[in-house]
């Protein structure tokens, strides 16, 4: 039996500083909304979810799989598995760099691009992009200047475009967070059912037997 939520889709970011969310319907925009955090994406989440038309029922959930904030990606992805199981909703999960590229390459043309979004220990995660938003340098999280000296192109699009083009010394930066309401300028095949994060680098917590074999102090409370 076909479901009126069956032909919507509700898209959740929350892998960055922004948090937004979006309903679409058969492809057009219900509502949506984006706010800039910093934290508290976990409070946040659930209410702006629930303030869309339909409190945000759909037949489909996209997520953003990262790389961003351990906890902001595990925040989105808990939220979609949990509403995918209440609703018998399929879900999909896109890498939270794509989404960018794409607003850059929807806002200045099509040019190649680079993104420079913040990582973690003041590291920066970084990928480049062709005209068509093919990867043309993958996914890495580099220290700034590891991080300037590997990209090359012209345009850099992120939360840290314009530090990483200030420490090149060229290039044009556009500041571009994640929203969910633009994840529409994504060609069909960045979704993925693979929705596992996309951290970008190791974790910081050591397993307990990892921290165990290198700390003697570890092993001997355990």
């Amino acid at each position: 039996m076909t479901s009126s939520h069956d032909n919507r889709m509700l898209v959740i970011d929350s892998a960055t500083e922004a948090c937004s969310v979006a309903l679409f319907e058969n492809g057009e925009l219900l509502a949506g909304d984006h706010r800039l955090l910093g934290r508290g994406h976990a409070e946040a989440l659930v209410p702006m979810i629930a303030a869309l038309p339909g409190r945000g029922r759909a037949g489909r959930i996209a997520v953003a799989l990262g790389p961003g904030s351990f906890t902001g990606v595990r925040v989105g992805l808990a939220a979609a598995r949990g509403l995918a199981l209440a609703w018998g909703a399929d879900v999909v999960g896109y890498p939270t760099l794509d989404l960018v590229a794409a607003i850059a390459r929807a806002e200045s043309g099509t040019r190649p691009v680079a993104v420079a979004m913040t990582g973690g220990h003041g590291e920066w995660f970084i990928e480049g992009y062709d005209t068509d938003g093919t990867i043309i340098r993958p996914l890495a999280s580099l220290r700034p200047a590891e991080a300037a000296a590997a990209s090359a192109e012209e345009l850099v699009a992120g939360t840290q475009a314009k530090a990483l083009v200030a420490a090149r010394q060229f290039g044009e930066a556009l500041e571009i967070w994640p929203d969910a309401r633009r994840v529409t300028l994504l060609p069909p095949s960045t979704f993925t059912t693979d929705i596992q994060p996309l951290y970008g680098r190791a974790p910081d917590a050591k397993p307990m037997v990892a921290a165990a074999a290198t700390d003697p102090k570890g092993a001997a409370q355990r």
